[in-house]
């Protein structure tokens, strides 16, 4: 953040690296958006862009990661005057390079849900010419007061245009709003969707519909969704039969990249190694690789768990 603000002529409200990281002690949800659409201010142009896409990259593969879906929020900077095609190629040029590195990635556009619908529906409209570099569309940003029905007709649209789709619900919003996700939106998965437990028909039906949830758990403490890692509920959906993965979500901010969630719910829930090996099988097996790809990353996982090592999960980003 201050690297780029330098560059870009930029004042950050805070003086230090430290004065910044002391700002990361949040209450809720909304508290680290403030912080976080601030940071963004400092984006500005293509290179930017592509130095954090490329920053990510590295320190993913650092933790074995294979594979990541990755999300971002155009209008967090095209309101600010940066043009949509800036973001997009800055961020594409980066995942073109992890490519090449080994590292497979692919691009999620979120609508910001506490703007319009309208808003949204512009901002699709934009990604079409993009469309071969966005597999996916969802929905993030504060979620209390801002159901995944007030968007129903922009994800009619994008499944339309060929997009899938996912939506972040049911972290601080109710159980109410993952039905909405599932029925409304028609989504290929839930993003958090830890209040289901709330619900037990809707449990039941995320188990029929093998429907996954990219469940973030360093995150979900640090907003406050669970007092604690020891009280999180992830052991108890997965040995209900729910679709759970683990991945990390604005790991800069929350301090858990893919390992530190994996290893932090391990030591906190007492997990086996049976269920990290599931966790990172169902990581696989809800991403939107093909079903060629999944296979081959699924026998490799398999393969180094045989082996002893340490299972190389997905991300896939909440």
């Amino acid at each position: 953040m201050f690297e780029l603000a330098e560059r870009n002529g930029v004042r950050v409200r805070h003086t230090s690296v430290l004065q910044l990281r002391r700002a990361y002690d949040f209450v809720d949800l909304q508290s680290f958006l403030n912080i976080y659409y601030e940071g963004a201010r400092v984006l500005c142009t293509a290179r930017d862009f592509y130095d954090l896409t490329t920053a990510y990259v590295r320190r993913a593969a650092a933790d074995n990661v294979r594979h990541a879906e990755i999300f971002f929020d155009p209008q967090t900077h095209t309101q600010r005057g940066i043009p949509f095609e800036t973001v997009v190629e800055g961020i594409t040029a980066g995942l073109r390079d992890a490519r090449s590195d080994g590292m497979s990635a692919f691009l999620i556009l979120c609508f910001l849900r506490d703007q319009s619908a309208a808003a949204a529906m512009g901002t699709l409209e934009q990604a079409l010419a993009f469309r071969d570099q966005i597999v996916a569309v969802g929905l993030d940003s504060a979620e209390r007061g801002h159901p995944p029905s007030k968007f129903a007709a922009v994800f009619a649209r994008a499944r339309a245009e060929g997009f899938r789709t996912v939506a972040h619900a049911g972290e601080e919003g109710p159980p109410e709003y993952i039905r909405e996700a599932l029925d409304v939106l028609k989504v290929s998965r839930i993003d958090h969707g830890v209040r289901c437990e709330e619900a037990p028909a809707l449990v039941a039906d995320l188990v029929a519909r093998r429907m996954p949830l990219t469940v973030c758990p360093i995150s979900n403490v640090k907003l406050r969704v669970f007092p604690s890692l020891a009280k999180h509920n992830l052991r108890r959906l997965l040995a209900s039969g729910v679709c759970v993965t683990i991945n990390s979500d604005d790991p800069a901010y929350f301090g858990g990249y893919i390992n530190e969630n994996f290893l932090a719910t391990h030591h906190a829930l007492g997990l086996t190694r049976d269920e990290i090996h599931r966790l990172a099988r169902n990581s696989f097996e809800a991403s939107f690789l093909s079903a060629g790809e999944r296979r081959s990353f699924i026998d490799e996982l398999d393969v180094a768990v045989r082996a002893g090592a340490s299972p190389s999960p997905d991300v896939g980003g909440g």
